[in-house]
């Protein structure tokens, strides 16, 4: 982390929790994060609940009200309306969302999710005045045969080239190494270090020095309160985007830890 890029803990919920049980919980997390985002204008906490409780917590966060928290979708489709049956347009997202997390390695796996669809995400995020979170990692074959460079250099370039230059700085890039989602098996602090500095260099190259410089690079990937710390040490790293542990209180934990790094 550098103090010159505010620090952004997401937390994806992923399929858990309905309207009701997203309401209880949201209530037990909210004043406690309001309390440290108030506290620190650099950290900035977003919660993306599935798209059926996005509305219930929503009313939560308004009655505890926190400039630096905020509410994310995890999904969305690019077109802003129409016959598509099931999908979310961005219109719908920004009235109650901030931001909206693209591209996520499950979306990739489980729906076929192309680097061209994540793009044209994208790039309606970005028109419709939504922070887009774009995800991108290797998996374990990936990893393990030496070719993680390649795949991220793929993904980076798929996902988010011809963006509008004016646009550029508002992506948020969180890399998830596959083979550590939800498997206990974190990249060590160094590694996705790494990755995130070749990250920051080829949006340098695509979209120049200052685009880059504000570029909001994210590690995700069976982060913990007891391993975050390994991660926002790094210069190139500048929060998190939390699966398993954002549905506990874990989460605030980790909120708190990055907190102090600000």
């Amino acid at each position: 982390m550098i103090s010159s890029r505010s620090v952004i803990i997401a937390g994806n919920w992923k399929m858990n929790y309905g309207p009701k049980a997203a309401s209880h919980f949201a209530m037990e997390i909210v004043p406690k994060l309001g309390q440290l985002t108030r506290q620190n204008p650099g950290l900035l906490c977003i919660l993306c609940p599935p798209a059926i409780s996005l509305s219930p917590v929503r009313e939560v966060m308004d009655t505890m009200p926190s400039p630096r928290l905020e509410l994310g979708a995890q999904n969305m489709y690019f077109e802003e309306k129409g016959a598509f049956t099931g999908e979310i347009s961005p219109i719908m997202v920004r009235e109650l969302c901030t931001t909206v997390i693209l591209g996520h390695s499950e979306r990739r796996m489980y729906f076929g999710e192309s680097n061209e669809l994540v793009h044209k995400k994208t790039l309606a995020a970005l028109t419709y005045g939504l922070r887009p979170i774009v995800c991108i990692g290797e998996n374990e074959a990936q990893h393990q045969a030496g070719q993680t460079e390649q795949v991220i250099h793929t993904q980076v370039q798929g996902s988010l080239a011809h963006l509008p230059t004016e646009l550029a700085k508002d992506v948020v890039i969180a890399y998830e190494p596959i083979w550590a989602i939800g498997t206990g098996k974190a990249a060590t602090g160094k590694d996705a270090g790494k990755v995130a500095s070749l990250i920051r260099q080829l949006y340098g190259t695509m979209y120049g020095d200052e685009s880059a410089v504000a570029l909001h690079i994210l590690y995700g990937g069976s982060t913990t309160s007891e391993n975050c710390h390994h991660f926002f040490s790094h210069p190139d790293i500048d929060g998190a985007l939390i699966g398993g542990a954002s549905i506990k209180h874990d989460f605030v934990e980790i909120a708190r830890k990055a907190n102090t790094m600000v």
